[in-house]
């Protein structure tokens, strides 16, 4: 098993460089490796195939890493994402590590809610996540 902090170091290399899925795929992906967006049903099978389409993204897409948490083989990030500068969606990406390079991604986004009033009776004064 590889040590959590060289996981946490690909993760970072991923979120907090522009294009880190790209620029650093083969510092970050086995050849072999799939990401899927269970959203949509599409999966995409081999480093290859999801750089070539994430290089030609049609959006400029900013991160914020809220939280990551790495277990054995597996890192849970839970992040925000803007789209050209838009309204942030909530994302989790599910990162299953083979040794120390990705295997496979799986990416959930969701966009944000105002909470319900009705709830506040038994809310916390302290936030789930801080404002950034």
């Amino acid at each position: 098993m590889v040590d959590a902090s060289v996981l946490q170091e690909k993760v970072r290399l991923y979120f907090e460089s522009p294009g880190g899925d790209v620029v650093h795929a083969t510092e970050l992906y086995h050849e072999d490796a799939a990401v899927e967006f269970p959203q949509s049903s599409e999966r995409f099978e081999g480093r290859a195939a999801f750089t070539q389409w994430r290089s030609q993204y049609p959006a400029q897409v900013s991160f914020r890493v809220r939280r990551v948490t790495i277990r054995q083989d597996l890192a849970v990030v839970e992040l925000s994402a803007s789209y050209d500068g838009g309204p942030t969606k909530f994302g989790v990406a599910l990162l299953d590590f083979r040794g120390d390079k990705i295997a496979r991604e799986r990416i959930y986004v969701m966009d944000g809610w105002d909470p319900p009033e009705w709830r506040a009776p038994w809310r916390s004064s302290t936030p789930a996540d801080p404002p950034a």
